[in-house]
């Protein structure tokens, strides 16, 4: 028997007493979610999208119609069909409906009576068996708050509980595993609009929106999807520093100061206050927001603005602003975050960047946590060495 024939019959025995070794990993095997929320549009191409490094897609939106978890038109039930199909190809690969979003109304008045409770819960679980999905998402922008011009009632703060708790109840008489989220704002506040230690015992995982922390109301540019924790010291001498601490000054005893928002920041905030470390999913953003006439001190960190410009996705802005037509990008090392400023047109950018999205999953691994999400992943570079590339290889390296 020559060399050759010995060696390829050695390969075969080790492949054959250690099949486990060869097999080919997958993001499963990394135990940390990648969940990426979907909003299909018109370019929506299921071939670009890179299911392979995900274990969950959650597709965005279905609505609170008439009590019921419903789609507003036919279209989005048929994108939905065509996704549920790729699982065919990623088996490992989990597929959710978010139910709500920004200015979504229907919510409170849902979820209002135990009557009405059944008749929502009953249209989820209905939604689950006729795409065949794998969990729902509930984006409820905010019990008890009608700041998105929802109606709202100071009552939601139980119902919400209570309609958790039928969901989850429901979802595991499905009959196979269910996942069950709900997006939480990345900001404090948000937690006296819920009943964080109740509701947390029937979900799955809280999906902290730890972006849109800034946006074109401020009248001072700062970071939206800060990762690093910073104080209110840490920027005294910066104008958005000064006034700050003159507000802080001026609060009636009792109501909590400003101060800057952050993942690292929310995050003990939720261990704190009785959520498990391993149900939080923190949250990176596939956008920038910006604004105009904004001063040169600091390339516009913390300076006053003349208001908002319109945002634009990771991909927009690799292409036409990141170290191009003007912009410089600049990083924060105590946030952890870059930004971008172009002097002539005093513009400023506020963005994750493959950086700042591999050190926030980095995050998620050092601490335990539940994994990391993102919106949206429509708005990621088609070409290599993208956000989701980034994450991933954090993921495995």
């Amino acid at each position: 028997m020559n060399t050759r024939l010995l060696l390829l019959l050695f390969f075969l025995f080790v492949f054959a007493c250690n099949p486990k070794e060869t097999k080919q990993k997958t993001i499963q095997d990394a135990g940390i979610n990648i969940m990426a929320y979907y909003f299909p549009r018109e370019e929506f191409d299921i071939d670009q999208l890179q299911l392979d490094k995900l274990t969950h897609l959650i597709f965005s939106f279905s609505n609170v119609i008439d009590g019921r978890m419903q789609f507003r038109n036919e279209e989005s039930g048929k994108r939905l069909e065509e996704l549920v199909l790729q699982k065919q190809k990623y088996p490992g690969l989990k597929v959710m409906v978010a139910c709500g979003g920004w200015t979504a109304d229907g919510f409170s008045d849902a979820v209002l009576t135990e009557e009405s409770r059944k008749v929502f819960i009953a249209s989820a679980v209905d939604m689950i068996e006729k795409y065949q999905l794998d969990g729902i998402d509930i984006d409820w922008e905010y019990p008890t708050s009608d700041e998105a011009g929802i109606k709202a009632r100071p009552e939601d703060k139980e119902n919400f509980t209570a309609f958790i708790k039928g969901l989850r109840e429901a979802m595991n008489q499905v009959g196979r595993p269910q996942t069950l989220t709900f997006a939480a704002a990345g900001w404090k506040g948000y937690f006296n609009f819920i009943e964080l230690r109740e509701v947390i015992k029937y979900v799955d995982y809280i999906n902290l929106m730890t972006y849109d922390q800034a946006g074109g109301a401020n009248r001072f540019t700062t970071h939206h999807t800060a990762l690093g924790k910073r104080t209110l010291a840490d920027m005294a001498s910066t104008p958005l520093g000064i006034e700050m601490k003159k507000q802080n000054a001026g609060l009636p005893e009792g109501v909590n100061p400003w101060e800057p928002q952050s993942m690292e920041n929310i995050v003990e905030y939720c261990i704190q206050n009785g959520c498990p470390i391993e149900k939080i999913v923190v949250g990176a953003a596939f956008y920038g927001k910006g604004w105009k006439g904004v001063e040169p001190a600091d390339n516009g960190l913390f300076q006053q603005n003349h208001g908002g410009i319109q945002g634009a996705n990771y991909s927009k802005l690799r292409e036409e602003f990141i170290d191009k037509n003007g912009f410089t990008r600049y990083w924060d090392p105590l946030a952890k975050a870059p930004y971008l400023y172009n002097p002539a047109d005093s513009i400023f950018i506020t963005y994750d960047d493959p950086e700042s999205v591999s050190l926030k999953t980095q995050f998620v691994i050092d601490q335990k946590l539940g994994g990391i999400m993102f919106w949206e992943l429509g708005g990621d570079t088609e070409r290599e060495g993208g956000l989701l590339d980034a994450i991933y290889k954090e993921v495995h390296p």
